[in-house]
C-alpha cells in the first residue's frame, strides 16, 4: 500500500472516530439540557443558555484545531495538508450525522434544519446540505488520488 492511500485510510478512520465522539457529546448535551431527540438543533441552540453557547463555540474551535493539526502532522506540503484537512473534515461531518442517527434517530429526515456551525454566527441549513458537500469532497479527493494529483 502506498503512503498516501494509507494516510487517507487512517485519516478517514480518525474522522469517523472523532465524529462518533462528537455525536455522543451532543446526545449527552441534549439529554442534560432536556432537549427532545426529535427537536431540530436549531431549536436546541435557541434553548441553550448563552453561557453554554459560548462553551459550544470553544468545542467547535477545538474540533477545527484538531483537524488542522492532524492534517499538518500527516501532510508534507501545504497542498497535501489542505487535502487531508478537507478529507478528514468530510468524514467527520458525514459520520457525525450517522452517529446521531444511530444513537437517537436524529435527524429524522435529510430536510431537517440543523445548526452547522456557530462560528462566526450560526450557520443554518437542512442536513442534506453538509452531507452533500462532504460526499462531494470525499468523491473529489478520491478522484484526485486515482488521477495521481495527490
Amino acid at each position: 500500500m502506498d503512503p498516501v492511500s494509507l494516510k487517507l485510510i487512517l485519516l478517514a478512520v480518525f474522522g469517523i472516530a472523532m465524529a462518533h465522539l462528537e455525536g455522543v457529546v451532543v446526545v449527552y448535551l441534549r439529554k442534560a439540557l432536556g432537549i427532545l431527540d426529535i427537536e431540530s438543533n436549531k431549536v436546541s441552540v435557541e434553548k441553550f443558555p448563552k453561557r453554554f453557547l459560548k462553551i459550544e463555540i470553544t468545542r467547535e474551535v477545538a474540533t477545527i484545531i484538531m483537524l488542522v493539526i492532524i492534517a499538518c502532522i500527516v501532510g508534507t506540503t501545504w497542498f497535501e495538508r489542505g487535502i487531508f484537512f478537507l478529507w478528514t473534515f468530510a468524514f467527520w461531518d458525514l459520520f457525525y450525522y450517522l452517529s446521531l442517527y444511530i444513537l437517537i434517530k436524529w435527524p429524522p429526515t435529510l430536510k431537517t434544519i440543523d445548526v452547522l456551525f456557530l462560528i462566526p454566527v450560526p450557520w443554518i441549513a437542512p442536513v442534506w446540505f453538509p452531507i452533500g458537500v462532504s460526499s462531494l469532497t470525499i468523491l473529489s479527493i478520491a478522484l484526485m488520488y486515482f488521477l495521481k494529483v495527490i
